[in-house]
């Protein structure tokens, strides 16, 4: 399907590091890159590298005092919990302006790819920081590049944008930052907000026009469940708007390995929906697809596998799951975390899901909560919730 891909990476995007016990270590994206690399996915992209987002263009969504705070904060090191920084989550470090604006700036040189045409997709695997509020720090984000590349994507004329979030986290500051606005069309999978931060997500946060939708699933989802709930809810919305282009956040935190949530997923599970995701680039926004990491904390057997699969189907040459991983990169692994390496590329598992279209069953938590989503907003939008 693809015909071009630009996957955006300069290695100083491994400096937005929270500290040696901080889940987002940036080793995830430096074994990911090196895994890619590896197998010979990057060898089918443009590899361009990026500079760091302007104060202007981080003010197309951050309020201009919180930008100065954060750089104050960047100077020395020094908390300032007014903006969220020095947290547990957020903790506050040397140059933390700078490493922020450079993810920033990655998910925005994939945009003006995407936009302008350069390149039918890009991908910017360490974005996707999703949480970042317009004056506020939030969950490991300190400025929402995804939410960034969208109002810039607005600002150049664009019309329509669709922003799809599988991360196991509610994509809230995505959604507050666009919640009212009829151009964006903002969908988020996630866990449901009863056992997981950031605490919303609910169905009924369905914006004015319903220009915000949230599918809550229980904990414990595993493939089948997930990518059943997937597709009741987003191809139906995605036909419908018909976006001129579609942005997505591929958070693999979903993964049953991973330590911060509840879900059961595969990477094969996720590498469906990348796959997925990819097709509906097509169907819906004429191809033009701009991708981004996100959150993920098993930062070997997960992260490198699950985003080295998106690359590699942005890039239209998806790999074999039986593929083995390289012994360079399972060298790497040992020499950088000391842990062991996962042998292949799969889980072993084929991701297949009983289409909603069969029929609802309100005897199941997964289908109530899909139900729960599709009675909130698809007649905002003209569909039948009922399968």
């Amino acid at each position: 399907m693809s015909r071009s891909v630009r996957v955006v990476w300069d290695d100083a995007l491994t400096s937005y590091d929270f500290g040696p016990s901080h889940p987002l270590a940036p080793v995830r994206v430096e074994l990911t890159m090196a895994l890619a690399r590896e197998l010979g996915v990057l060898d089918r992209a443009e590899v361009v590298g990026c500079v760091p987002a302007t104060d202007d263009e981080l003010a197309l969504v951050h309020k201009r005092a919180y930008v100065e705070a954060v750089k104050r904060v960047s100077a020395h090191g020094a908390p300032d919990l007014s903006v969220g920084l020095g947290t547990e989550d957020n903790p506050a470090f040397a140059g933390v302006h700078e490493a922020s604006s450079l993810i920033t700036g990655a998910t925005l040189a994939a945009a003006r790819a995407v936009w302008s045409g350069t390149a039918e997709h890009a991908v910017n695997v360490a974005g996707g920081l999703h949480h970042a509020m317009s004056s506020l720090a939030s969950g490991f984000c300190v400025y929402n590049d995804p939410a960034v590349a969208i109002a810039w994507l607005l600002s150049q004329g664009a019309t329509k944008i669709a922003y799809v979030d599988v991360d196991v986290h509610h994509g809230d500051g995505v959604q507050a930052l666009f919640l009212d606005d009829p151009r964006v069309l903002t969908i988020s999978l996630h866990e449901s907000p009863r056992t997981l931060f950031p605490g919303t997500g609910w169905p009924g946060e369905t914006g004015a026009v319903g220009s915000a939708v949230n599918v809550a699933l229980p904990a414990g989802c595993g493939d089948a469940g997930w990518l059943r709930a997937f597709h009741a809810v987003v191809p139906p919305l995605l036909r419908e708007f018909q976006p001129e282009i579609l942005v997505s956040q591929h958070g693999c935190d979903s993964h049953a390995l991973d330590p911060l949530a509840n879900l059961m997923l595969s990477v094969d599970g996720q590498r469906a929906a990348h796959e997925a995701i990819h097709r509906l680039a097509h169907e819906t926004a004429g191809g033009r697809w701009v991708a981004t990491g996100g959150g993920g904390y098993e930062l070997v057997q997960v992260v490198p596998r699950t985003w080295t699969h998106l690359l590699a189907e942005a890039s239209g040459h998806p790999l074999d799951p039986a593929t083995p991983t390289p012994m360079a990169w399972r060298a790497l692994v040992r020499e950088r975390t000391r842990e062991t390496p996962p042998l292949t590329m799969t889980d072993g598992r084929i991701p297949e899901f009983r289409d909603f279209a069969e029929g609802y069953d309100p005897a199941d938590s997964i289908d109530r909560a899909v139900m729960a989503t599709r009675n909130a907003v698809f007649p905002l939008h003209g569909l039948d919730p009922l399968p």
